[in-house]
């Protein structure tokens, strides 16, 4: 199978590569050339636009960081509406809103192609390992025929439902993901206060009922002050953006998502949003004159 691949940073060039393994021909496209360098000497091919990649394979798979990013993609001067076949899927494994991949989907719609959000979750290393958790909205059908391509790049594959389904669930994750980092970070920082070793609250609260994954791998980087990104904070304030949208497209009210925002808000205005969202414990520190 022809597979393209726009986006190679962090999360999609070891996606991309995994692809490649797994005996995919693999067609790339970037706008620094550079950036796909260590691919094209492993075989794969390079393609002059997103049109002529979109007309090269069978597959298109993006992982880019916001919707305007994608839209710029999909519909730009030699974007992948201009090249798109009849029956090229898209995968789109960035995180963007609903409204936007609905938006896009219609628009591939019109050439006879198909559209499948997939935002994932589980960082850097979950896209090394290729142990991603990949949220996927498509028909049915459509998912199916993706399956074993997923299954490449990503260890749990839950289909949630039709098109924009993925990235309402990737929202729901980011609302959990950024109050829980909160509620350790003020956890820890109480510990402190109150003159208890706050490695040891963490190794008692990971044998309770607040045992999480997040406790035990961003509470050892809150403890250690290592904040190397496997998800860069400002990053994560993009995507509670997502969610404040959505929620205000639906006439919902979420406060907590609404102050987990402002915490990233000001990781990222203190200058630390290229940081691990988990550098959200050090402006809580700064609040408190630790």
């Amino acid at each position: 199978m022809k597979i393209g691949f726009i986006g190679l940073g962090i999360m999609g060039a070891p996606m991309a590569e995994h692809l490649l393994h797994a005996g995919h021909a693999l067609y790339v496209w970037a706008r620094q050339p550079q950036q796909a360098d260590f691919l094209l000497t492993q075989g794969a091919n390079f393609a002059s636009s997103p049109a002529d990649l979109a007309f090269h394979v069978d597959v298109l798979c993006l992982n880019v960081g916001d919707s305007r990013d994608v839209e710029s993609l999909v519909q730009g001067e030699n974007g992948i509406l201009a090249g798109a076949k009849p029956d090229l899927i898209v995968i789109d494994f960035s995180t963007i809103s609903a409204s936007t991949t609905r938006r896009m989907a219609e628009q591939l719609a019109t050439k006879a192609a198909h559209w499948v959000d997939a935002p994932v979750s589980g960082g850097q290393k979950g896209a090394q390992t290729a142990s991603l958790t990949i949220m996927v909205g498509a028909a049915p059908a459509l998912f199916e025929r993706v399956r074993p391509l997923l299954a490449h790049v990503g260890k749990t594959l839950t289909h949630v439902g039709d098109v924009g389904a993925g990235q309402i669930t990737k929202a729901c994750n980011q609302i959990v993901v950024s109050g829980t980092l909160a509620a350790i970070a003020e956890a820890l920082l109480l510990a402190e206060g109150a003159g208890v070793d706050p490695a040891r609250v963490r190794e008692a609260l990971l044998g309770g009922s607040a045992h999480s994954r997040m406790l035990e791998i961003h509470g050892a980087r809150m403890l250690s002050g290592d904040f190397i990104p496997g998800f860069k904070a400002k990053l994560h304030q993009k995507d509670l953006s997502i969610v404040r949208q959505t929620a205000e497209e639906l006439g919902l009210a979420l406060p907590g998502a609404r102050l987990a925002a402002q915490w990233m808000n000001a990781l990222v205005g203190a200058g630390l949003g290229e940081q691990d969202s988990s550098a959200v414990i050090t402006v809580l520190r700064r609040l408190n004159n630790l």
